[in-house]
């Protein structure tokens, strides 16, 4: 059955999938290849919960800086957000409820984590933690991309002696109320930390090491009436969803080109910081590089937030913790009760550590010794019938990453029909097109915005963007479109394929999807959900 109670068209062999992670990627490759009629499908997940990044963070202020009715799946909107930007919790209790809904909860293994998967010449043989083995014909990595929390070297950190702890594994039931909190890092999170705490703490004291961008784009509340019509028409579900992708295109437009996109968006975070009326504090928070060069941070209220009298944003180093207090670099000791590491993360782990192992031996270690590559951002020479969700080069800007997810995850479906239906038993992108098309998005990275000048997460180990320098409809368009010259295909023989002639689909295929460059783009390969489930 699909999402929509209507029945798919039968695979025709049922592979045996592992899924590894169950957040937002992980849930969303898991219902497509439901919907597709596929169901050996196996989940691993290494915490006691669904959900990735919004189960992990916990901390004050925690929200989507994408608008809710964008940050959904298209076969489950849903219309009772609460605000335009969505708090962390209801994000989370989100994905949880698809994941219920849709079956995919009970095909979970929580509390195991994947520790190895390697490919023995015909099937992947999958590790876990407690030292079982399986066997797969498909593995898909849906571990995310922001989730290895990054921990500063400061002496002494060990020796605080009050709660203190990277953003990520912060616990809410840890009081900042009245106390004295001290933030290190400016990005999205450092700002919603902040703009939180200036509310209810005693005193927020933020280390800046560089100043950030901020557009102040606004936030609201949606009301009840508002929440009931959308419960009540797909039609206007639809419409906040193209309008919530619409707004977001500006963005997307304005990192790839110099237009008047940028433009815009440049002289909106400038007058911006001009509402800080203190010439020193606005002179500490002007960055040195250009707006949209590093992820832009999103808020309506930090420029408000450090302007209160017990509000400070330190720009010297820190240069040891001692207990109870931060000592920087100038000599001042800062006094503090709780200290919250909001230092991001390592972007490009990917599936690391997670030990993969391709064909003749090779090492996802080995293959990326020179930074993290992919073909059309979802697969690696030398790894048959190994997916990536928001693999390296993905479009992870300033935009909503569901739809990224829902493209790449119609991709693998596509891939795995084919297997299914005996037309091969393997599929790897040639080395030979993975370095074209490497080359070629490293050549057409001039003229975007990530080139101009700033250290950011952006920017791999070889010192080049891991962007997408396009717009997203050809995103989805090279998704929907793969050229079987790209790729080494095992193909299947007589005797071994097993093939049952697939049903007819009965549900109508789905709208077209958003193309948040601000037109409408073909739905995405394989068959989706319909967008009113």
């Amino acid at each position: 059955m699909t999402s929509n109670g209507t029945i798919s068209a039968g695979p025709g062999r049922d592979l045996r999938v592992a899924i590894v992670g169950a957040g937002m990627s992980g849930i969303c490759m898991a219902v497509k290849l439901r919907d597709a009629g596929f169901d050996r499908v196996e989940i691993f997940e290494k915490a006691d919960d669904v959900g990735g990044t919004w189960r992990a963070n916990r901390y004050p202020g925690i929200a989507c800086d994408v608008p809710a009715a964008f940050y959904s799946y298209t076969f489950a909107p849903n219309p009772a957000w609460t605000r335009r930007f969505s708090p962390g919790e209801q994000i989370h209790a989100y994905f949880r409820g698809v994941a219920e809904r849709t079956g995919v909860l009970g095909r979970i293994r929580f509390g195991t984590e994947v520790v190895a998967a390697t490919f023995d010449g015909a099937e992947w043989l999958v590790e876990t933690d407690d030292g079982e083995r399986r066997v797969f014909d498909v593995v898909v990595a849906a571990t995310g991309v922001l989730h290895h929390p990054r921990i500063p070297d400061i002496e002494g950190l060990d020796r605080f002696g009050g709660p203190v702890a990277h953003s990520a594994r912060w616990r809410p039931e840890w009081t900042t109320a009245g106390r004295r909190v001290g933030v290190v890092g400016t990005g999205s999170t450092g700002v919603q930390i902040v703009t939180a705490l200036s509310r209810s703490a005693a005193s927020v004291t933020q280390f800046q090491r560089s100043a950030q961008w901020v557009i102040p784009v606004p936030d609201h509340a949606y009301s009840r009436p508002w929440r009931a019509l959308l419960a009540r028409s797909a039609r206007l579900r639809r419409f906040a969803y193209r309008n919530a992708a619409w707004q977001f295109s500006l963005f997307g437009r304005a990192v790839i080109r110099d237009g008047w996109e940028r433009r815009l968006i440049a002289g909106i975070c400038r007058l911006n910081l001009r509402t800080v009326r203190d010439r020193d504090l606005r002179a500490r928070l002007t960055p040195t590089d250009q707006p949209l060069c590093r992820r832009l941070v999103m808020s309506a209220g930090y420029m408000r937030a450090v302007q209160r009298p017990h509000v400070d944003v330190v720009t010297d180093a820190i240069e040891r913790v001692e207990p109870g207090a931060v000592v920087t670099a100038d000599g001042r000791r800062h006094e503090l009760d709780a200290l919250i590491l909001a230092t991001g993360f390592d972007a490009h782990a990917f599936a690391r550590p997670m030990r993969i192992t391709g064909r003749d031996g090779i090492t996802l270690d080995d293959a990326w010794a020179d930074g993290p590559r992919a073909h059309g951002t979802t697969m690696v020479p030398g790894f048959p019938n190994l997916f990536l969700l928001m693999g390296p080069n993905s479009p992870i800007g300033n935009t909503s990453l569901v739809p990224i997810a829902e493209g790449q995850a119609d991709h693998a479906v596509t891939w795995m029909r084919r297997i299914a239906r005996g037309e091969l038993t393997h599929v790897a992108p040639t080395t030979e097109a993975t370095d074209a098309f490497n080359r070629r998005l490293r050549e057409d990275m001039d003229g975007t915005v990530w080139v101009t000048g700033c250290t950011s997460w952006y920017i791999g180990p070889d010192g080049h963007p891991t962007m997408w320098p396009y717009d997203l409809a050809s995103f989805y368009r090279m998704l929907r479109t793969p050229d079987d010259a790209e790729y080494v295909l095992d193909r299947a023989t007589a005797s071994a394929a097993v093939i049952r002639p697939p049903r007819v689909r009965s549900d109508p295929p789905p709208p077209a999807g958003p193309d948040p460059a601000g037109g409408v783009t073909p739905p995405p390969p394989g068959p989706a959900p319909a967008v009113d489930a």
